[in-house]
């Protein structure tokens, strides 16, 4: 008999890829704040604005970025995507004021938009629903990774050219040459695949053709109809308080350390790669989880309420101690439980497909997406506002607890057993 190829985790680990170096180019910045603030004389409430104006364009583009996978090719879609905001970035190294650097930024938001989405998309297209966990998670791992991989790589890149500039475009031009490589071995569909082999794609479609005949698909249809279901907002929402926490501390994350326990470039660098690699080993283990439980015969709601339950509990705990423990490492050390457990929530990017099926999990994923990033948008301004107000993190920290709350309730109220009946 023949064996199944494994095309299909190719995919995934070309997309993992893009998402790592999407998460090394927008938390960049972060990283080199300390420097661009002295070199630009920002103050904390100018800095809020300039880490929230990346989110502006990325949170527009998520429902047309979805839509755009739905109706043409995710695979353009995504590389695409790749090779223009590795162009932004690589721009970003000349901006010499902060109207240039807000105005480039937006421009990365831009640019950027459209890879979740087309990742989505690919998920519902290329894996059958019991491995959509850990396509999930892959492709939402490249989130954690690159912001751990990102502190250490900038930060050095910083060093080595003794210029942020020089690391903003090093960074850039290696995003092009990925999103172009991405291009190339990506297709849309396992069928267009050169090296997808028959017997791997009677899996798929067999498994595709399960899932129909218990949910039968709608074709393409509009999002407005979803508003009146309650599962919709409850993924929107969920991923809102998600993203209000990992954006926080993606943007803001690296100046705490600096403000309150006087880490240099170097010791940044380190402290976010184990802050947030932690958090790549728990979306690996997550989305291992779900699966494991999934085919063991465990019920939709049951396996992912549990884990994204106890998870969301975790985060919450976690960024309390942060709160009342004062000591460096062991800050270090909650932010990086905080993250294992955070990054669970990775299993959300099954949840288009489970709610809407193939056909609009694009549009269905932009929009889970757009809910997201206006946490991106309001948190960085918030923060700064608070920490420029009162001159302490503290307000922020609380800030993200209510986050971490909004996502755990809403993870326990969708259902991740039934689609939307439109």
């Amino acid at each position: 008999m023949l064996k199944p190829s494994r095309t299909r985790w190719k995919i995934f680990w070309i997309l993992l890829g893009i998402v790592t170096l999407n998460y090394i180019d927008r938390g960049s910045l972060s990283v080199a704040l300390p420097l661009i603030s002295k070199e630009m004389h920002i103050s904390p409430e100018t800095t809020g604005l300039i880490l929230s104006s990346f989110f502006w364009t990325y949170a527009i583009m998520q429902i047309p970025g979805g839509w755009l996978a739905d109706r043409f090719k995710p695979r353009w879609i995504a590389g695409g995507s790749c090779v223009g905001w590795g162009i932004a970035q690589s721009l970003i190294a000349l901006a010499s004021n902060v109207p240039g650097l807000v105005a480039l930024r937006l421009l990365l938001g831009a640019a950027e938009a459209p890879v979740y989405p087309a990742g989505g998309k690919l998920n519902a297209v290329w894996l059958p629903a019991g491995e959509r966990g850990r396509g999930a998670v892959m492709l939402d791992g490249g989130a954690p990774l690159g912001a751990a991989i990102g502190g250490v790589v900038v930060s050095g890149l910083i060093l080595w050219f003794d210029s942020w500039r020089g690391a903003f475009l090093a960074v850039g031009l290696l995003t092009i040459a990925a999103g172009l490589l991405a291009v190339r071995y990506i297709r849309n569909t396992p069928a267009e695949h050169p090296a997808v082999n028959a017997a791997e794609l009677e899996y798929i479609e067999r498994a595709h053709r399960e899932e129909d005949a218990g949910a039968p698909s709608a074709g393409r249809s509009g999002l407005l109809q979803y508003f009146r279901f309650r599962s919709f907002w409850a993924m929107c929402l969920g991923w809102m308080g998600f993203n209000g926490v990992f954006y926080g501390l993606l943007t803001w994350g690296p100046l705490y350390l600096s403000a309150t326990k006087g880490f240099a470039i170097a010791a940044i660098g380190w402290s976010t790669f184990a802050i947030f690699g932690a958090g790549f080993v728990g979306e690996l283990t997550g989305g291992a989880l779900a699966d494991w439980w999934r085919a063991r015969g465990g019920d939709p709601n049951l396996v992912m309420r549990s884990l994204l339950g106890v998870a969301g509990v975790a985060v919450v705990v976690g960024l309390v101690g942060v709160v009342v423990v004062p000591n460096a490492v062991a800050t270090v050390a909650l932010l990086a439980g905080v993250l294992f457990f955070l990054r669970w929530a990775g299993l959300y990017w099954s949840v288009p497909a489970i709610l809407v099926g193939r056909d609009n999990a694009g549009v269905a994923g932009g929009a889970m997406n757009l809910f997201g990033n206006i946490a991106g948008i309001v948190t960085p301004i918030v923060v700064g506002f608070i920490v420029g107000h009162t001159g302490s993190y503290t307000g922020g920290l609380l800030f993200f607890v209510g986050s971490g709350v909004l996502f755990t309730a809403c993870s326990l109220t969708l259902n991740y057993r039934q689609r939307l009946a439109v």
